[in-house]
């Protein structure tokens, strides 16, 4: 699927020059359902781009991966076939292994600390590796925060001990797996619920809007607020789309794009406190565990990380 170019009949509009300027249709992909704060979050982006550009670019946005997964739709902005695809940030650390480090548990506090990690010299030089991989960063948005459920309260780490903890076929993650105590049983996705309901899983880990959606609490009794990983979407337009837009219409992109992204880190943020409310009215026990023991527990996967990518890149990472 290429950038398409056209004159849009009866939407046309007149360029600074005088002239008429060609009318600009994107195409976006993500995985993310219709349902998901950040395909509003894309849905806002179109509205806005649209209406700043005074009709001279559109989107067209592909959810639920009718384009592939992640990797496909990254294979076909990296070629220029697709315009826009939205993926986990760290996600890409199968093309950037540097993307490991900010995604190891602990190493991020929040999602403001994210931010800073990626508007800063490490984040910075992130952003050109995208560039050497054919594609440009736009903005990153906040997926929400991973904690962690059971069929009994963790008080404390020592509660996990013992427990078969679901967690994706995500390194970093079965790293928290093991580094808690806990033992990492790799489940599908679709799997999980049914896993949960037949003691094949004690637990599992994600973020509070995902334990809704996918109704884990109705066979789990208690959420532990971990708040092990921050989870987040990096929003990239293909490097040969963004070099063929004008200035101007670079111009509107990131004004659309940070707009989108208000709104989808907005409904993250509210779904998530509304949530603990809810499942405390449905009789989850909520739980709040000391973290610094969670953190500590890190280190030799940090020994780890830095024995790929140098003594004292954690603490680069964090800035901190």
């Amino acid at each position: 699927m290429t950038l398409k170019k056209s004159l849009a009949a009866g939407v046309a509009v007149l360029a600074l020059t005088g002239g008429i300027a060609q009318a600009r249709e994107l195409t976006f992909g993500m995985q993310d359902g219709e349902n998901s704060t950040v395909y509003a979050g894309a849905q806002k982006f179109a509205e806005i781009l649209e209406e700043v550009s005074g009709g001279g670019m559109s989107v067209t946005l592909y959810p639920s991966g009718t384009l592939g997964d992640f990797k496909s739709m990254v294979a076909q902005a990296q070629a220029g076939e697709l315009d826009m695809v939205l993926t986990g940030y760290p996600d890409m650390s199968y093309v950037i292994p540097e993307l490991k480090l900010v995604g190891a548990p602990y190493v991020v506090d929040d999602f403001a600390h994210l931010e800073e990690i990626i508007a800063g010299p490490w984040g910075q030089e992130m952003t050109a590796k995208f560039e050497a991989q054919g594609v440009h960063m736009l903005d990153v948005w906040y997926y929400g925060t991973r904690e962690t459920t059971a069929n009994r309260p963790i008080e404390s780490m020592e509660d996990l001990k013992g427990l078969r903890l679901r967690t994706p076929n995500v390194p970093f993650l079965i790293a928290y797996a093991d580094a808690v105590g806990a033992t990492p049983a790799p489940v599908a996705f679709a799997e999980v619920y049914l896993a949960l309901q037949t003691n094949q899983v004690d637990a599992q880990e994600n973020p509070l809007p995902t334990i809704d959606a996918q109704k884990f609490y109705e066979v789990q009794s208690a959420i532990a607020m971990t708040n092990h990983f921050v989870a987040s979407a990096a929003v990239q337009v293909s490097k040969s789309t963004w070099d063929d837009l004008s200035d101007e219409e670079k111009g509107w992109v990131t004004q659309a794009i940070k707009a989108g992204g208000e709104l989808s880190d907005e409904k993250t943020f509210a779904a998530e406190e509304a949530l603990v409310a809810q499942f405390e009215e449905n009789g989850l026990t909520i739980t709040y565990p000391e973290l610094e023991p969670f953190r500590a527990a890190m280190k030799p996967y940090y020994d780890e990380l830095e024995a790929e990518f140098g003594a004292g890149s954690i603490d680069e990472v964090r800035g901190r």
